[in-house]
């Protein structure tokens, strides 16, 4: 399975990890681990989508849509002087709207 959780556009491919541990690194919410040799993916939930994960990974592990989700809204925010809204908090989520 490629990636069960749907709330982003986070996917991982466990079968091209080889070990290097940078998208431990470099997620600035811990959504991975070291599992031996290999990154699991402990935390999909917390993804804020900024690339940092597949831009470092050199074997093509990790991919996200980056430039959109929480890491964007945020941007836009900064940018704008408006809320940060992403969409995944939004009502049936058991989240607060806005970002996360």
């Amino acid at each position: 399975m490629l990636n069960a959780y749907l709330e982003n556009t986070l996917v991982y491919t466990p079968a091209l990890c080889n070990g290097c541990a940078k998208c431990v690194e470099v997620c600035p919410h811990a959504a991975f681990e070291m599992d031996g040799r290999l990154a699991v993916l402990v935390r999909p939930q917390d993804c804020m989508e900024c690339g940092a994960c597949a831009l470092n990974c050199e074997f093509g592990a990790l991919a996200v849509g980056s430039g959109v989700g929480c890491a964007a809204a945020i941007i836009r925010s900064m940018i704008t002087g408006g809320e940060p809204t992403c969409g995944c908090g939004d009502a049936g989520a058991g989240q607060p709207s806005g970002c996360c």
